[in-house]
Protein backbone atom coordinates (compact mmCIF):
# COMPACT_ATOMS: atom_id res chain seq x y z
CA UNK A 1 0.00 0.00 0.00
CA UNK A 2 1.22 3.46 -1.14
CA UNK A 3 1.31 6.54 1.38
CA UNK A 4 0.71 10.10 0.84
CA UNK A 5 3.61 12.71 2.36
CA UNK A 6 3.35 12.72 6.22
CA UNK A 7 5.03 14.90 8.08
CA UNK A 8 8.08 13.54 10.56
CA UNK A 9 7.09 14.71 13.94
CA UNK A 10 9.82 14.37 17.25
CA UNK A 11 9.99 11.39 19.14
CA UNK A 12 11.91 10.52 21.92
CA UNK A 13 15.41 9.16 20.70
CA UNK A 14 15.67 6.10 22.82
CA UNK A 15 11.60 5.35 22.14
CA UNK A 16 12.72 5.47 17.87
CA UNK A 17 12.67 1.76 16.33
CA UNK A 18 12.03 0.38 19.35
CA UNK A 19 8.36 -1.49 20.47
CA UNK A 20 6.28 0.34 22.03
CA UNK A 21 3.20 -1.56 22.72
CA UNK A 22 3.57 -4.54 24.69
CA UNK A 23 1.46 -8.09 25.68
CA UNK A 24 -1.02 -6.31 27.61
CA UNK A 25 -3.25 -9.20 28.96
CA UNK A 26 -6.23 -7.19 30.52
CA UNK A 27 -9.53 -8.66 29.21
CA UNK A 28 -10.46 -5.26 28.04
CA UNK A 29 -7.36 -5.82 25.45
CA UNK A 30 -7.86 -9.22 25.04
CA UNK A 31 -11.23 -8.91 23.59
CA UNK A 32 -10.42 -5.58 21.86
CA UNK A 33 -7.83 -8.40 19.96
CA UNK A 34 -10.44 -10.79 19.11
CA UNK A 35 -12.20 -8.41 17.41
CA UNK A 36 -8.92 -7.15 15.79
CA UNK A 37 -8.75 -10.80 14.80
CA UNK A 38 -12.50 -11.06 13.27
CA UNK A 39 -12.07 -8.13 11.34
CA UNK A 40 -8.81 -9.16 10.06
CA UNK A 41 -10.43 -12.57 9.01
CA UNK A 42 -13.21 -10.86 7.20
CA UNK A 43 -10.77 -8.04 5.56
CA UNK A 44 -8.22 -10.91 4.41
CA UNK A 45 -11.20 -13.23 2.63
CA UNK A 46 -12.57 -9.94 1.16
CA UNK A 47 -9.50 -9.37 -0.57
CA UNK A 48 -7.80 -12.55 -1.11
CA UNK A 49 -10.55 -14.86 -2.01
CA UNK A 50 -11.33 -12.76 -5.27
CA UNK A 51 -7.67 -11.97 -6.20
CA UNK A 52 -5.35 -14.77 -4.90
CA UNK A 53 -2.45 -13.01 -5.39
CA UNK A 54 -3.16 -10.55 -3.33
CA UNK A 55 -2.43 -12.07 -0.14
CA UNK A 56 1.30 -10.88 -1.12
CA UNK A 57 0.43 -8.11 -0.25
CA UNK A 58 1.84 -6.41 2.70
CA UNK A 59 -1.82 -5.12 4.21
CA UNK A 60 -2.52 -8.80 3.77
CA UNK A 61 0.71 -10.68 4.81
CA UNK A 62 0.03 -8.07 8.29
CA UNK A 63 -3.64 -9.37 8.66
CA UNK A 64 -2.85 -12.67 7.85
CA UNK A 65 -1.51 -13.23 11.53
CA UNK A 66 -4.02 -11.75 13.32
CA UNK A 67 -7.07 -13.70 11.47
CA UNK A 68 -5.23 -16.75 11.50
CA UNK A 69 -4.43 -16.68 15.09
CA UNK A 70 -8.19 -15.82 15.70
CA UNK A 71 -9.25 -18.99 13.95
CA UNK A 72 -7.12 -21.40 15.86
CA UNK A 73 -7.97 -19.68 19.27
CA UNK A 74 -11.45 -19.49 17.92
CA UNK A 75 -11.62 -23.59 17.41
CA UNK A 76 -9.86 -24.54 20.29
CA UNK A 77 -11.98 -22.61 22.51
CA UNK A 78 -15.09 -24.28 20.71
CA UNK A 79 -13.23 -27.33 20.97
CA UNK A 80 -12.32 -27.05 23.99
CA UNK A 81 -16.03 -26.02 25.43
CA UNK A 82 -17.79 -29.19 23.69
CA UNK A 83 -14.98 -32.03 24.86
CA UNK A 84 -15.59 -30.50 28.61
CA UNK A 85 -19.15 -30.75 28.01
CA UNK A 86 -18.92 -34.46 26.68
CA UNK A 87 -16.97 -35.62 30.18
CA UNK A 88 -19.70 -34.50 32.21
CA UNK A 89 -22.34 -36.52 30.06
CA UNK A 90 -19.98 -39.74 30.38
CA UNK A 91 -18.99 -39.38 33.97
CA UNK A 92 -22.63 -39.73 34.61
CA UNK A 93 -22.94 -42.39 32.64
CA UNK A 94 -20.09 -44.37 34.10
CA UNK A 95 -18.35 -44.35 31.10
CA UNK A 96 -14.85 -43.34 32.58
CA UNK A 97 -12.48 -44.32 29.42
CA UNK A 98 -14.71 -41.96 27.45
CA UNK A 99 -14.87 -39.42 29.96
CA UNK A 100 -11.00 -39.43 30.22
CA UNK A 101 -10.43 -39.31 26.55
CA UNK A 102 -12.89 -35.91 26.26
CA UNK A 103 -11.39 -34.34 29.49
CA UNK A 104 -7.45 -35.01 27.95
CA UNK A 105 -9.64 -33.34 24.57
CA UNK A 106 -11.15 -30.48 26.49
CA UNK A 107 -7.28 -29.91 28.02
CA UNK A 108 -5.19 -30.05 24.98
CA UNK A 109 -7.86 -27.57 23.28
CA UNK A 110 -7.85 -25.50 26.25
CA UNK A 111 -4.09 -25.14 26.45
CA UNK A 112 -3.84 -24.54 22.61
CA UNK A 113 -6.40 -21.62 22.64
CA UNK A 114 -4.65 -20.11 26.07
CA UNK A 115 -1.12 -20.42 23.53
CA UNK A 116 -2.93 -18.75 20.64
CA UNK A 117 -5.16 -16.04 22.22
CA UNK A 118 -5.43 -13.26 20.49
CA UNK A 119 -2.21 -10.36 21.90
CA UNK A 120 -1.96 -6.64 21.71
CA UNK A 121 0.71 -7.00 18.45
CA UNK A 122 3.41 -5.21 18.61
CA UNK A 123 3.15 -1.67 16.45
CA UNK A 124 5.27 -0.49 14.08
CA UNK A 125 8.48 1.35 14.92
CA UNK A 126 7.80 4.72 16.19
CA UNK A 127 7.91 8.18 13.46
CA UNK A 128 11.80 8.49 13.14
CA UNK A 129 13.35 11.10 15.25
CA UNK A 130 14.00 13.64 12.52
CA UNK A 131 17.62 15.42 12.21
CA UNK A 132 19.25 13.61 15.01
CA UNK A 133 22.90 12.46 13.11
CA UNK A 134 25.15 10.06 15.32
CA UNK A 135 28.23 8.10 13.86
CA UNK A 136 31.22 9.66 11.65
CA UNK A 137 30.25 11.18 8.08
CA UNK A 138 32.68 9.57 5.24
CA UNK A 139 33.81 11.19 2.00
CA UNK A 140 35.51 13.60 0.08
CA UNK A 141 32.13 15.69 1.29
CA UNK A 142 31.32 13.55 4.04
CA UNK A 143 27.92 12.38 4.67
CA UNK A 144 26.99 12.97 0.73
CA UNK A 145 24.55 11.22 -0.63
CA UNK A 146 23.71 12.07 -4.32
CA UNK A 147 20.33 11.14 -5.52
CA UNK A 148 19.73 11.78 -9.27
CA UNK A 149 16.07 11.52 -10.62
CA UNK A 150 15.20 10.83 -14.56
CA UNK A 151 11.83 9.84 -15.78
CA UNK A 152 13.13 9.56 -19.27
CA UNK A 153 15.10 6.33 -18.15
CA UNK A 154 12.00 4.28 -17.83
CA UNK A 155 9.29 3.60 -19.95
CA UNK A 156 8.14 0.23 -19.11
CA UNK A 157 4.21 0.05 -19.28
CA UNK A 158 3.96 -2.29 -16.48
CA UNK A 159 3.82 -6.40 -16.30
CA UNK A 160 2.56 -8.06 -19.57
CA UNK A 161 4.02 -5.15 -21.75
CA UNK A 162 7.36 -6.40 -22.41
CA UNK A 163 9.66 -6.64 -19.55
CA UNK A 164 11.09 -3.45 -17.65
CA UNK A 165 14.85 -4.40 -18.63
CA UNK A 166 14.66 -4.87 -22.24
CA UNK A 167 16.58 -1.94 -23.92
CA UNK A 168 13.22 -0.13 -25.39
CA UNK A 169 12.06 0.41 -22.16
CA UNK A 170 15.12 1.40 -20.03
CA UNK A 171 17.21 3.83 -21.56
CA UNK A 172 20.90 3.40 -21.79
CA UNK A 173 21.70 7.15 -22.53
CA UNK A 174 19.27 8.39 -19.50
CA UNK A 175 21.56 5.60 -17.73
CA UNK A 176 24.60 7.08 -18.64
CA UNK A 177 23.21 10.15 -18.07
CA UNK A 178 22.65 9.91 -14.96
CA UNK A 179 26.07 7.80 -13.57
CA UNK A 180 27.30 10.72 -14.74
CA UNK A 181 25.94 13.35 -12.83
CA UNK A 182 25.87 11.26 -10.24
CA UNK A 183 29.80 11.11 -10.24
CA UNK A 184 30.31 14.47 -10.77
CA UNK A 185 27.76 15.65 -8.11
CA UNK A 186 29.64 13.26 -5.61
CA UNK A 187 32.87 14.30 -5.77
CA UNK A 188 32.98 17.96 -7.12
CA UNK A 189 34.71 16.43 -10.39
CA UNK A 190 34.75 18.67 -13.44
CA UNK A 191 34.29 16.08 -16.00
CA UNK A 192 33.59 12.41 -14.93
CA UNK A 193 37.81 11.53 -15.63
CA UNK A 194 38.45 13.68 -12.47
CA UNK A 195 35.55 12.60 -10.94
CA UNK A 196 36.83 8.88 -10.98
CA UNK A 197 40.39 10.56 -10.28
CA UNK A 198 39.03 12.25 -7.07
CA UNK A 199 37.68 8.79 -5.43
CA UNK A 200 40.87 6.72 -6.16
CA UNK A 201 43.25 9.39 -4.29
CA UNK A 202 40.36 9.44 -1.70
CA UNK A 203 40.12 6.21 -0.78
CA UNK A 204 43.93 5.12 -0.83
CA UNK A 205 44.78 8.62 1.21
CA UNK A 206 42.33 7.04 3.77
CA UNK A 207 43.74 3.01 3.15
CA UNK A 208 47.82 3.96 3.60
CA UNK A 209 48.16 4.44 -0.21
CA UNK A 210 49.25 8.03 0.15
CA UNK A 211 47.82 10.41 -2.53
CA UNK A 212 48.26 7.63 -5.59
CA UNK A 213 45.01 7.36 -8.22
CA UNK A 214 44.00 3.81 -9.89
CA UNK A 215 47.49 2.08 -10.80
CA UNK A 216 46.96 0.12 -14.37
CA UNK A 217 46.29 -3.92 -13.21
CA UNK A 218 44.21 -3.36 -9.54
CA UNK A 219 41.33 -5.68 -10.03
CA UNK A 220 37.50 -3.95 -9.30
CA UNK A 221 35.12 -6.34 -8.09
CA UNK A 222 31.48 -5.56 -8.45
CA UNK A 223 28.73 -6.63 -6.44
CA UNK A 224 25.50 -6.39 -7.74
CA UNK A 225 21.88 -7.74 -7.28
CA UNK A 226 20.32 -10.40 -8.62
CA UNK A 227 18.77 -12.30 -6.25
CA UNK A 228 15.71 -12.04 -8.56
CA UNK A 229 18.28 -15.28 -10.12
CA UNK A 230 19.45 -16.63 -7.10
CA UNK A 231 20.51 -19.82 -7.68
CA UNK A 232 19.35 -23.40 -6.46
CA UNK A 233 15.99 -25.06 -5.30
CA UNK A 234 13.29 -27.46 -6.81
CA UNK A 235 11.91 -24.46 -9.24
CA UNK A 236 15.47 -22.41 -10.47
CA UNK A 237 14.43 -18.43 -11.25
CA UNK A 238 17.30 -19.06 -14.70
CA UNK A 239 17.59 -22.04 -16.02
CA UNK A 240 21.07 -23.20 -15.03
CA UNK A 241 21.89 -25.23 -18.76
CA UNK A 242 20.33 -22.41 -20.86
CA UNK A 243 20.76 -19.93 -18.84
CA UNK A 244 17.43 -18.25 -19.48
CA UNK A 245 15.34 -16.60 -17.31
CA UNK A 246 12.24 -19.05 -16.67
CA UNK A 247 10.60 -17.02 -13.60
CA UNK A 248 10.01 -13.75 -12.22
CA UNK A 249 11.22 -12.00 -15.29
CA UNK A 250 9.74 -8.59 -14.35
CA UNK A 251 12.29 -8.83 -10.78
CA UNK A 252 13.71 -6.04 -9.98
CA UNK A 253 17.21 -7.06 -9.75
CA UNK A 254 20.05 -4.37 -10.68
CA UNK A 255 19.44 -3.01 -14.37
CA UNK A 256 22.09 -4.06 -16.89
CA UNK A 257 21.57 -0.55 -18.05
CA UNK A 258 23.28 0.39 -15.20
CA UNK A 259 25.64 -2.00 -14.85
CA UNK A 260 26.76 -1.16 -18.37
CA UNK A 261 26.68 2.60 -17.33
CA UNK A 262 29.09 2.20 -14.62
CA UNK A 263 31.24 -0.41 -16.86
CA UNK A 264 31.68 2.83 -19.10
CA UNK A 265 32.68 4.89 -16.86
CA UNK A 266 35.31 2.66 -15.35
CA UNK A 267 36.87 1.51 -18.68
CA UNK A 268 36.85 4.85 -20.34
CA UNK A 269 37.00 7.60 -17.62
CA UNK A 270 39.13 6.02 -14.61
CA UNK A 271 41.36 3.56 -17.26
CA UNK A 272 40.15 0.45 -15.71
CA UNK A 273 41.28 -2.53 -17.93
CA UNK A 274 37.79 -4.90 -18.70
CA UNK A 275 39.73 -8.15 -17.92
CA UNK A 276 40.50 -6.56 -14.32
CA UNK A 277 37.41 -5.81 -13.37
CA UNK A 278 34.53 -8.65 -11.89
CA UNK A 279 30.53 -7.90 -11.88
CA UNK A 280 27.80 -10.11 -10.41
CA UNK A 281 26.46 -11.69 -7.67
CA UNK A 282 28.07 -14.90 -5.91
CA UNK A 283 24.87 -16.14 -4.52
CA UNK A 284 22.96 -15.88 -8.33
CA UNK A 285 23.40 -16.78 -11.83
CA UNK A 286 24.15 -13.89 -14.56
CA UNK A 287 20.96 -15.49 -17.12
CA UNK A 288 21.58 -14.22 -20.76
CA UNK A 289 18.86 -11.17 -20.83
CA UNK A 290 21.43 -9.00 -18.74
CA UNK A 291 24.63 -10.81 -20.30
CA UNK A 292 24.15 -10.32 -23.59
CA UNK A 293 23.27 -6.64 -22.80
CA UNK A 294 26.76 -5.87 -21.18
CA UNK A 295 28.80 -8.40 -22.80
CA UNK A 296 28.05 -6.84 -26.48
CA UNK A 297 30.36 -3.87 -25.20
CA UNK A 298 32.71 -5.69 -22.61
CA UNK A 299 33.57 -8.71 -23.61
CA UNK A 300 36.30 -9.27 -22.03
CA UNK A 301 34.81 -8.16 -18.25
CA UNK A 302 34.44 -11.03 -15.89
CA UNK A 303 30.90 -12.05 -15.32
CA UNK A 304 30.52 -13.74 -11.58
CA UNK A 305 28.51 -16.51 -11.13
CA UNK A 306 27.87 -18.93 -8.38
CA UNK A 307 27.43 -21.81 -11.24
CA UNK A 308 30.01 -20.75 -13.59
CA UNK A 309 28.17 -21.45 -16.39
CA UNK A 310 29.10 -24.06 -19.14
CA UNK A 311 30.77 -24.12 -22.70
CA UNK A 312 27.53 -22.21 -24.12
CA UNK A 313 27.34 -19.82 -21.61
CA UNK A 314 30.61 -19.65 -20.07
CA UNK A 315 30.58 -17.16 -16.51
CA UNK A 316 33.62 -16.76 -14.25
CA UNK A 317 32.85 -19.13 -11.41
CA UNK A 318 33.00 -17.77 -7.70
CA UNK A 319 35.12 -19.84 -5.42
CA UNK A 320 35.70 -18.96 -1.64
CA UNK A 321 38.99 -17.71 -0.69
CA UNK A 322 41.13 -18.63 2.33
CA UNK A 323 40.07 -15.06 3.71
CA UNK A 324 37.95 -15.86 6.57
CA UNK A 325 34.81 -14.04 7.58
CA UNK A 326 34.13 -14.03 11.34
CA UNK A 327 30.52 -13.21 12.84
CA UNK A 328 30.66 -10.84 16.07
CA UNK A 329 27.93 -12.37 18.03
CA UNK A 330 30.52 -15.73 17.96
CA UNK A 331 27.62 -18.58 16.95
CA UNK A 332 28.70 -21.75 18.51
CA UNK A 333 29.60 -24.61 16.27
CA UNK A 334 28.94 -23.07 12.30
CA UNK A 335 30.64 -23.56 9.72
CA UNK A 336 33.55 -21.16 9.08
CA UNK A 337 32.80 -18.90 6.50
CA UNK A 338 34.98 -17.34 3.56
CA UNK A 339 35.09 -14.54 1.59
CA UNK A 340 35.04 -14.96 -2.91
CA UNK A 341 38.44 -15.02 -4.39
CA UNK A 342 36.77 -12.20 -6.55
CA UNK A 343 36.49 -9.64 -3.66
CA UNK A 344 40.22 -10.92 -1.51
CA UNK A 345 41.70 -10.15 -5.33
CA UNK A 346 40.39 -7.04 -5.61
CA UNK A 347 41.85 -3.70 -4.38
CA UNK A 348 38.40 -2.00 -4.81
CA UNK A 349 35.12 -2.83 -4.45
CA UNK A 350 31.60 -1.13 -5.93
CA UNK A 351 28.50 -2.05 -3.94
CA UNK A 352 25.61 -1.52 -6.75
CA UNK A 353 22.39 -2.64 -4.92
CA UNK A 354 18.50 -2.22 -5.58
CA UNK A 355 16.03 0.34 -3.66
CA UNK A 356 13.28 -2.67 -2.15
CA UNK A 357 11.69 -3.18 1.44
CA UNK A 358 11.92 -6.42 2.96
CA UNK A 359 9.77 -8.88 4.82
CA UNK A 360 12.33 -9.93 7.30
CA UNK A 361 14.65 -7.09 7.17
CA UNK A 362 12.38 -4.19 6.32
CA UNK A 363 14.84 -2.75 3.99
CA UNK A 364 17.17 -4.62 1.47
CA UNK A 365 19.81 -2.14 0.32
CA UNK A 366 23.91 -1.91 -0.03
CA UNK A 367 24.43 -3.40 3.71
CA UNK A 368 22.05 -6.63 2.91
CA UNK A 369 23.21 -6.93 -0.56
CA UNK A 370 26.17 -8.57 1.06
CA UNK A 371 23.77 -11.62 1.82
CA UNK A 372 25.28 -12.93 -1.31
CA UNK A 373 28.64 -12.43 -1.35
CA UNK A 374 29.65 -15.29 0.56
CA UNK A 375 28.25 -17.80 -1.74
CA UNK A 376 25.89 -19.63 0.76
CA UNK A 377 22.51 -19.20 1.04
CA UNK A 378 21.73 -16.70 4.70
CA UNK A 379 19.91 -19.83 6.22
CA UNK A 380 21.78 -22.41 4.61
CA UNK A 381 22.42 -25.54 6.67
CA UNK A 382 25.60 -25.64 8.98
CA UNK A 383 26.22 -21.89 8.43
CA UNK A 384 25.65 -18.82 10.95
CA UNK A 385 21.57 -17.91 9.70
CA UNK A 386 22.07 -14.47 9.27
CA UNK A 387 18.34 -13.96 9.12
CA UNK A 388 18.48 -14.53 12.83
CA UNK A 389 19.95 -10.49 13.48
CA UNK A 390 16.50 -9.33 10.84
CA UNK A 391 14.13 -6.96 12.61
CA UNK A 392 11.17 -9.80 11.99
CA UNK A 393 13.52 -12.00 14.06
CA UNK A 394 14.65 -9.36 16.68
CA UNK A 395 12.72 -6.39 16.63
CA UNK A 396 13.04 -3.47 18.48
CA UNK A 397 16.74 -1.31 18.90
CA UNK A 398 19.94 -2.04 20.48
CA UNK A 399 20.62 -5.59 19.00
CA UNK A 400 23.19 -7.58 17.57
CA UNK A 401 22.95 -7.00 13.81
CA UNK A 402 24.99 -9.57 11.47
CA UNK A 403 24.68 -6.12 8.83
CA UNK A 404 27.32 -4.55 10.42
CA UNK A 405 29.78 -7.55 10.35
CA UNK A 406 29.03 -7.20 6.52
CA UNK A 407 29.28 -3.29 6.28
CA UNK A 408 32.80 -3.73 8.35
CA UNK A 409 34.93 -6.70 6.97
CA UNK A 410 38.22 -5.92 5.23
CA UNK A 411 37.23 -7.13 2.00
CA UNK A 412 33.44 -6.18 1.88
CA UNK A 413 32.50 -2.78 3.05
CA UNK A 414 36.61 -2.15 4.21
CA UNK A 415 37.61 -1.95 0.44
CA UNK A 416 34.36 -0.12 -0.73
CA UNK A 417 34.84 2.79 -3.12
CA UNK A 418 31.30 3.53 -4.12
CA UNK A 419 27.89 2.43 -3.00
CA UNK A 420 25.28 2.66 -5.65
CA UNK A 421 21.47 1.83 -5.20
CA UNK A 422 19.47 1.07 -8.59
CA UNK A 423 16.34 3.03 -7.58
CA UNK A 424 15.19 2.97 -11.44
CA UNK A 425 12.64 0.20 -10.07
CA UNK A 426 11.72 -0.83 -6.61
CA UNK A 427 9.89 -3.17 -5.38
CA UNK A 428 9.30 -5.68 -2.42
CA UNK A 429 11.37 -8.49 -1.68
CA UNK A 430 10.29 -11.57 -1.76
CA UNK A 431 6.84 -11.82 -1.73
CA UNK A 432 6.62 -9.25 -5.02
CA UNK A 433 7.84 -10.47 -8.29
CA UNK A 434 7.73 -6.70 -10.28
CA UNK A 435 7.98 -3.39 -9.07
CA UNK A 436 6.44 -0.83 -7.60
CA UNK A 437 5.93 2.97 -8.35
CA UNK A 438 6.05 5.65 -6.18
CA UNK A 439 3.39 8.20 -5.41
CA UNK A 440 4.89 11.51 -3.81
CA UNK A 441 6.36 13.86 -5.59
CA UNK A 442 8.25 14.30 -8.08
CA UNK A 443 7.26 10.53 -9.29
CA UNK A 444 3.85 10.94 -8.66
CA UNK A 445 2.40 7.52 -9.07
CA UNK A 446 5.46 6.69 -11.54
CA UNK A 447 8.64 4.35 -11.63
CA UNK A 448 11.23 5.70 -9.33
CA UNK A 449 13.47 6.45 -12.01
CA UNK A 450 16.62 7.26 -9.33
CA UNK A 451 20.14 6.48 -8.81
CA UNK A 452 21.82 7.06 -5.32
CA UNK A 453 25.40 7.38 -5.08
CA UNK A 454 27.77 7.77 -2.15
CA UNK A 455 31.10 7.22 -0.50
CA UNK A 456 29.07 6.84 2.98
CA UNK A 457 27.31 3.39 3.67
CA UNK A 458 25.53 4.31 6.38
CA UNK A 459 24.48 8.02 4.88
CA UNK A 460 23.41 5.93 1.70
CA UNK A 461 20.70 3.26 3.44
CA UNK A 462 19.86 5.89 5.59
CA UNK A 463 18.51 8.12 2.40
CA UNK A 464 16.72 5.25 0.73
CA UNK A 465 15.23 3.96 3.94
CA UNK A 466 13.53 7.39 4.65
CA UNK A 467 12.76 7.33 0.83
CA UNK A 468 11.11 3.61 1.26
CA UNK A 469 9.26 4.44 4.92
CA UNK A 470 7.47 7.36 3.54
CA UNK A 471 6.60 5.37 -0.04
CA UNK A 472 4.92 2.56 1.61
CA UNK A 473 3.59 1.01 4.53
CA UNK A 474 4.39 -2.43 6.12
CA UNK A 475 7.58 -3.71 6.01
CA UNK A 476 9.96 -0.37 5.99
CA UNK A 477 8.19 0.26 8.83
CA UNK A 478 8.76 -2.74 11.27
CA UNK A 479 10.13 -2.32 14.49
CA UNK A 480 14.05 -2.41 14.18
CA UNK A 481 14.23 -1.91 10.62
CA UNK A 482 16.58 0.90 11.08
CA UNK A 483 18.40 -0.46 13.89
CA UNK A 484 21.30 -1.60 11.90
CA UNK A 485 22.08 2.13 10.92
CA UNK A 486 22.18 2.58 14.35
CA UNK A 487 24.49 -0.17 15.17
CA UNK A 488 26.79 0.26 12.37
CA UNK A 489 27.36 4.62 12.76
CA UNK A 490 28.16 3.78 16.49
CA UNK A 491 30.39 0.28 15.75
CA UNK A 492 32.81 1.42 18.19
CA UNK A 493 30.24 1.39 20.98
CA UNK A 494 27.24 0.50 19.83
CA UNK A 495 23.90 0.60 21.40
CA UNK A 496 24.02 -3.30 21.73
CA UNK A 497 26.93 -3.45 23.15
CA UNK A 498 28.13 -5.71 20.72
CA UNK A 499 31.96 -6.36 19.86
CA UNK A 500 31.62 -5.85 16.00
CA UNK A 501 35.10 -7.54 14.61
CA UNK A 502 34.42 -9.55 11.59
CA UNK A 503 38.21 -9.63 10.48
CA UNK A 504 39.37 -11.77 13.79
CA UNK A 505 38.37 -14.63 15.63
CA UNK A 506 39.22 -12.86 18.98
CA UNK A 507 38.52 -9.95 20.18
CA UNK A 508 41.47 -8.04 18.77
CA UNK A 509 40.20 -4.56 16.85
CA UNK A 510 36.80 -3.28 16.84
CA UNK A 511 35.20 -1.58 14.34
CA UNK A 512 35.05 1.87 14.07
CA UNK A 513 31.89 3.74 13.34
CA UNK A 514 31.55 3.01 9.16
CA UNK A 515 29.37 6.24 8.54
CA UNK A 516 26.56 8.57 9.70
CA UNK A 517 22.73 8.16 10.38
CA UNK A 518 19.90 10.16 10.62
CA UNK A 519 16.45 10.66 9.19
CA UNK A 520 15.34 13.66 7.23
CA UNK A 521 13.21 16.36 8.66
CA UNK A 522 9.76 15.50 6.50
CA UNK A 523 9.25 13.75 2.93
CA UNK A 524 8.30 16.62 1.65
CA UNK A 525 11.54 18.69 1.97
CA UNK A 526 14.24 15.92 2.40
CA UNK A 527 17.08 17.90 3.93
CA UNK A 528 18.86 16.41 7.03
CA UNK A 529 21.24 18.28 8.60
CA UNK A 530 24.57 19.73 6.47
CA UNK A 531 21.03 20.66 4.29
CA UNK A 532 20.07 22.56 6.82
CA UNK A 533 23.69 23.87 7.81
CA UNK A 534 24.12 22.30 10.89
CA UNK A 535 27.54 20.63 9.71
CA UNK A 536 27.28 17.36 10.48
CA UNK A 537 25.09 14.38 9.65
CA UNK A 538 24.29 14.17 5.89
CA UNK A 539 23.77 15.85 3.03
CA UNK A 540 21.14 14.85 0.79
CA UNK A 541 22.43 16.46 -2.84
CA UNK A 542 19.38 16.14 -5.35
CA UNK A 543 20.21 16.61 -9.09
CA UNK A 544 17.10 16.23 -11.68
CA UNK A 545 18.45 15.52 -15.17
CA UNK A 546 15.27 17.38 -16.52
CA UNK A 547 16.23 20.52 -14.64
CA UNK A 548 19.35 22.34 -15.48
CA UNK A 549 21.76 21.97 -13.59
CA UNK A 550 24.18 24.09 -11.59
CA UNK A 551 27.86 23.78 -11.66
CA UNK A 552 29.17 21.58 -9.85
CA UNK A 553 31.20 21.80 -6.56
CA UNK A 554 35.21 22.37 -6.33
CA UNK A 555 36.72 19.55 -7.84
CA UNK A 556 38.38 17.96 -4.36
CA UNK A 557 40.77 15.47 -6.28
CA UNK A 558 44.37 17.17 -4.92
CA UNK A 559 43.27 17.17 -1.83
CA UNK A 560 39.91 16.22 0.79
CA UNK A 561 37.74 19.40 2.06
CA UNK A 562 38.82 20.54 5.08
CA UNK A 563 35.93 22.18 6.38
CA UNK A 564 32.94 20.43 5.21
CA UNK A 565 30.50 21.43 7.79
CA UNK A 566 29.35 24.50 6.99
CA UNK A 567 28.31 23.00 3.43
CA UNK A 568 25.14 23.02 2.17
CA UNK A 569 23.88 20.76 -0.93
CA UNK A 570 22.00 22.15 -3.66
CA UNK A 571 18.75 21.55 -4.20
CA UNK A 572 17.37 21.88 -7.62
Amino acid sequence: METSDRDLHSVCPKAAGRLTGGNVKSGVARWTMCATGLLSLMWFLARVLPKPSRAAYPCQLAAAPLASGFVLWMTGALAATWASGRVREFWRRSRVVLACACLLVAATFAIGALVTAPETQAPESAIPTPNQPVGTAKGLYPGRVVWVHDPAATSWEGPGKGHWWESQYTSQPAADRMMSMAMRRLTGGGNDAEAWDALFRNFNRNHGGGNSGYRKGEKIAIKVNLVGCIVGGNNPLVDPKTYDLVRQLDYMNTSPQMIVALLRQLVRDAGVRQEDISVGDPLSLFPNQYHEICRREFPNVRYMDHDGGNAEHPRARVEPSTVPFHWSSRPAGKAQDFVPVQYAEAKYLVNMANLKSHTSGGVTLCAKNHYGSLIRKPPEKGFYDMHESLARTKPGSGQYRALVDLMGHAHTGGKTLLFFIDGLYPGVHPVESSPRKFSSAPFNDRWASSLFASQDPVAIDSVAFDFLWSEWEGFPRMSGADDYLHEAALAGKPPSGTFYDPDHATNTTRLASLGVHEHWNNPRDRQYSRNLGKGQGIELVRADAAAKQPAPAATAAAAPPTVQGSRKSVLD
